[in-house]
Parts: C-alpha cells; sequence; structure tokens
C-alpha cells in the first residue's frame, strides 16, 4: 500500500464564458520517506495538484489517498510551506511557531518544549521574542517551517518555498530543510521551477505538461545521488547530464515562439 496515491484527478476551472481543463488523467503515488518534485511550464497545474492533494481543493474528478483514507479527513496530517512565510507581524516568533499548536488543539508543555527546541535546530535561538521584521528572509522562512512540522504532519507540502531568497541563502535552506526532513522522516512534494533544485532535492521528479497539465515524464535520480546533499548533489558528476535531460525536455514542452 502507497503511502499517498493520487487517483485520475481531473480538474476543471469554470467561468461564467469558458471552462478550463487544468490537470488531465493525473495519477501518482509517493512512498513514505520519499521526496519528489513537480516540475513543468509555468501554467501546468502544479500547485493546483498541490492543493488537491492537501485537501484546499476538491478536484472536478477523482480521489486522493493518504494512508488509504481520503484527504479531506486528514487536514492535521499534512503541513504547507509556501514561497511567503505568512508570519504575522504582530506576533512574536514563538506566537507564530506555536499557532498551528494551538488551532489544532495540540498545544501543551511537551509540543511547546518540543517547537522550541526545532526552533534551536534550525539556528534560531535567542529571536523567540523577535517579531518576524527583526528576521531576515531567510530566518522568516525556517521559522515558518518550524511553524509547520511543529504539528507533526505526515506529509509536507512546499510551494516554491526558496524561490523569494537569494541564491546562497537557498542553497543553505535546501541543505537544512533537506536534512531535516530526513532526520524526521517526513514525506514531502516540491513544487519548483528550477530544476537544479529539483535534482539535488528528490529522489523522483514528476515532468508536467501544460494545457491541461499531464504527467509527462518521471526521473528517478541516482541511489548515489540521493544520498548527498541538496549542495553535494549539485557537485556530483551525473548532476549536469540529467540536469540536460530535463532542460531539454522542458523545452520542448514550451510552446512554439511566433
Amino acid at each position: 500500500m502507497s503511502f499517498l496515491k493520487v487517483q485520475d484527478i481531473q480538474h476543471i476551472y469554470f467561468t461564467k464564458a469558458s471552462a478550463t481543463t487544468a490537470l488531465s488523467n493525473i495519477s501518482l503515488t509517493v512512498e513514505e520517506g520519499e521526496f519528489v518534485s513537480f516540475l513543468g511550464p509555468s501554467g501546468c497545474g502544479k500547485t493546483t495538484l498541490l492543493s488537491i492533494i492537501s485537501s484546499l481543493l476538491k478536484p472536478t474528478k477523482g480521489t486522493v489517498l493518504l494512508e488509504n483514507k481520503p484527504v479531506s479527513t486528514s487536514k492535521n496530517e499534512i503541513g504547507y510551506m509556501l514561497q511567503q512565510d505568512y508570519l504575522f507581524p504582530w506576533k512574536t516568533i514563538e506566537e507564530n511557531i506555536l499557532l498551528g499548536l494551538k488551532l489544532s488543539k495540540q498545544l501543551n508543555e511537551n509540543t511547546k518544549s518540543a517547537a522550541l527546541n526545532l526552533l534551536s535546530q534550525m539556528g534560531l535561538k535567542g529571536v523567540e521574542k523577535h517579531l518576524p521584521k527583526q528576521l531576515s528572509g531567510g530566518m522568516r522562512q525556517r521559522a515558518a517551517l518550524v511553524r509547520t512540522l511543529a504539528t507533526e504532519p505526515k506529509l509536507l507540502m512546499l510551494d516554491e518555498p526558496f524561490s523569494a531568497l537569494d541564491y546562497q541563502t537557498k542553497l543553505k535552506l535546501e541543505d537544512l530543510v533537506s536534512r531535516t526532513l530526513e532526520v524526521y522522516g517526513k514525506t514531502a512534494i516540491l513544487v519548483t521551477h528550477d530544476i537544479g533544485e529539483a535534482i539535488a532535492m528528490s529522489d523522483r521528479i514528476f515532468l508536467f505538461s501544460s494545457r491541461p497539465g499531464k504527467i509527462y515524464k518521471i526521473f528517478e535520480m541516482p541511489e548515489d545521488l540521493k544520498q548527498l546533499s541538496p549542495f553535494e548533489a549539485r557537485n556530483h558528476e551525473d548532476y549536469q547530464s540529467i540536469f540536460q535531460t530535463i532542460w531539454k525536455e522542458l523545452e520542448s514542452l514550451e510552446p512554439a515562439k511566433e
């Protein structure tokens, strides 16, 4: 039994004047502890599929099962990390990271202690009473990750969480997130436009074609590359050839320019 099973997903956006098929016939599985990426041209429905998997959006057709149960019954078991950190500017970092626990009625001395300990592991010890504006973008994203992990979700959804950061911070945060998810045995799905990021962080990459979004190809990363940190993976001997292969496939999916 697969940890996550996405079956025959189709999604159509309706307006008064038209119906646009965003996703067509999407079926995939993700195993427990696996890190997969969704990669593809803009408008191929990656974020729509992420929203369906996290049950924020009900598909027109198809089912999504997490541990053989509909995702609509698993809301507290799915964590979401976005491009923006969405920390409340008027709340301290401590108040922000405990918010998910509070809303899901899981806040107690043990869960609070675990969240603060995780904050410390993320290199943010001593910022508990700071406001978000006192932190850099990378620090805020780390705090947002702590808030997401504090509720102990079984599945983590990452929607371009590093794209707004400078390159050096992005590389450091990729390593930190990858290591943290491995330590906690988390399963994760990353939506990204960055081929290098997908290769460096993933076990498998799902390449989508657009209009309507379909799974075009699946790339399995070499076993020895999977064992490396994202930073080290970028220096692996196979990295460049995998990058070129995916690049060419992506180029073939882009609409021809007139």
